[in-house]
């Protein structure tokens, strides 16, 4: 990750074996005025959990990869350094018919993906990852190990969401196990504009999150070449919890259009449905244990949130921006839909605040392999340019995004006295009208704002300074119920 000239060196970084060890670096740094990266698998999507502008140590938690399953109880504990595919092993080591609602990058730490909220091929039926943890172990800035009884609700409301880095250090998840059958489909059905992807897109939009809680049909559109010409293919992705023959019937009444069949359809294992959605159906669950990704490439992530369904003509305007990019491979957008439990969840019951009324989420990816800054920039360009095109057909008042799809050009801290005002900018994006109920939590565990980073959660007044933030932020509360601020409703 250091290869790069350019790239901020740490000063040192810390392979603790322990807690004890983290508490000691911990209180060492703020000691020294060194900056805290904690880095649990290195998937920060703007870097943020292994590089700073500002003087700093990593804290690596490779060696805390610990995880106790718990079948009889429905629960495991997990240490922050281990991954969401090595969650899934463990897990499906004690049964089959056990799993837990995360994502299907199986090298992603599960101390940042949790923190996050995490979304999944399981949330329409079991909500975000976060949204099942049950206890957390964290170190806070005066280095005390805390569990949820001792950091109290707040600070447990905080970290189911709300970035974990913004408040300490998290050492540990307590999870709840969720059920999954013996048995699921997986499909893979792969359209092109000339075979209707249009309107196919348009129909899935809305279907998909009104369809069973069982059954998840994501997207993935982008640019491919076709017979003659570049045109625009929609892959609908999906995992149904159920056999073939009770998907096909499901399939006929909500989403007839797309002509599914049997032979489109295989049935496997939930922890095999990982793999293939991944594309390593090949290697095995074995491949799962694998902390490192299978290839090294460079990437730009951006994310929005839709709310009413995007109109055929407004669609064949986006592929039309879609198709006009040069660079190869261009932009693709990932769509994910909610509904079914992510409906039930109030907005306020964790930071994580895209519930009720959103249709899907969308994931605009550009990757690339070469690493000089000409390159980067044309990727990192053209992915902003299909974002800003995307601006009328998305949520509004605010744009939303999804913290773990974390995303620099929303807004930054530029040091660590930046003011509550200034970080609203990006913080109503991510968090909404949670993000007070967040500040009100660092500026109680942290005033001095020592977990800080480019976009972390500032505390309310740094410093005795921000006596105009601290009005401004009164006047917010006031207008808001209390209960919106202080209280977590479920």
């Amino acid at each position: 990750m250091f290869i790069s000239p350019t790239t901020p060196k740490p000063q040192f970084i810390v392979t603790p074996l322990d807690e004890s060890q983290i508490q000691a670096v911990v209180i060492c740094s703020k000691l020294h005025g060194l900056l805290v990266r904690v880095r649990s698998g290195g998937h920060d999507y703007e870097g943020l959990s292994y590089i700073s502008s500002k003087p700093f140590i990593i804290i690596d938690l490779v060696n805390l990869q610990q995880i106790n399953v718990d079948i009889e109880d429905e629960t495991a504990w997990v240490q922050a350094g281990a991954t969401v595919g090595q969650v899934y092993y463990r897990i499906a080591e004690q049964s089959r018919n056990y799993g837990f609602p995360a994502g299907i990058c199986h090298t992603t730490g599960v101390g940042g993906y949790i923190s996050g909220g995490g979304i999944g091929f399981l949330m329409r039926k079991y909500g975000l990852a976060a949204d099942n943890v049950l206890d957390a172990h964290l170190i806070d800035v005066n280095g005390k190990l805390l569990d949820r009884k001792s950091m109290g609700e707040d600070l447990f409301w905080a970290i189911r969401g709300g970035g974990g880095a913004s408040f300490g250090v998290i050492v540990s998840w307590k999870i709840k196990l969720v059920h999954v059958p013996s048995i699921v489909t997986v499909f893979n059905v792969q359209k092109t504009l000339e075979q209707g992807a249009s309107n196919l897109f348009h129909k899935w939009q809305n279907v998909a999150h009104k369809v069973p809680k069982e059954l998840v049909i994501r997207t993935v559109v982008q640019p491919v070449d076709g017979v003659s010409d570049r045109t625009i293919q929609v892959l609908f992705q999906s995992v149904f919890q159920g056999t073939v023959k009770e998907l096909l019937p499901l399939m006929e009444e909500s989403f007839p259009e797309l002509g599914l069949e049997a032979k489109d359809c295989t049935e496997m294992s939930w922890i095999s449905s990982i793999l293939n959605i991944e594309g390593l159906s090949e290697l095995g669950v074995d491949v799962l244990l694998n902390r490192s990704q299978q290839s090294k490439k460079y990437f730009k992530g951006k994310s929005d949130f839709v709310k009413e369904a995007i109109s055929i003509s407004d669609l064949e305007s986006i592929w039309k921006v879609m198709l006009e990019e040069e660079i190869s491979p261009p932009p693709m957008m990932i769509c994910e839909p909610f509904g079914g439990r992510m409906d039930e969840i109030s907005e306020y019951a964790l930071p994580f605040p895209h519930r009720v009324g959103n249709l899907y989420n969308i994931q605009y990816f550009s990757e690339w392999l070469d690493e000089g800054h000409s390159t980067s920039k044309e990727y990192v360009e053209s992915t902003r340019r299909l974002y800003n095109y995307m601006t009328p057909y998305v949520s509004k008042s605010p744009r939303a995004s999804y913290l773990n799809y974390k995303d620099l050009d929303l807004g930054i801290n530029v040091d660590t006295s930046t003011s509550y005002l200034e970080a609203t900018v990006w913080g109503k994006k991510y968090f909404k009208n949670n993000f007070e109920r967040l500040v009100y939590v660092k500026s109680k565990v942290d005033p001095g704002n020592f977990f800080w980073n480019e976009q972390s959660i500032p505390p309310l007044i740094s410093c005795g300074k921000r006596v105009k933030d601290y009005y401004s932020f009164l006047w917010t509360a006031v207008k808001k119920p209390l209960e919106t601020l202080f209280i977590n409703s479920l």
